[in-house]
């Protein structure tokens, strides 16, 4: 199996491979001609049809962003109790 090195594209670029499949051309050939990876394409796809954007922000569903949301509230809550543990260790050696 070849490793492949990690390429970056642009959202035109992504919107352009989109409208090629959409006006027609198979999907193994425009992964041929532009060397792009099966699941790539199909990503592009599958995020073009339901919410029409490429950044994974806007492709989440509603459980992944709760999820994150509550991760980002727990990491705050448990840095705000470091706080107040090491105030209350201050306070308690006066």
């Amino acid at each position: 199996m070849i490793k492949r090195e990690r390429r970056t594209f642009t959202a035109e670029f992504k919107k352009q491979m989109v409208q090629l499949y959409q006006n027609g051309k198979t999907k193994r050939a425009i992964i041929d001609e532009y060397d792009l990876t099966p699941s790539s394409l199909d990503r592009w796809i599958h995020q073009d049809e339901t919410s029409g954007s490429f950044k994974e922000k806007d492709n989440r569903t509603a459980e992944q962003q709760e999820l994150l949301e509550l991760r980002k509230e727990l990491k705050q809550l448990r840095m705000e109790n470091d706080i107040l543990k090491q105030a209350a260790l201050i306070m308690g050696r006066k």
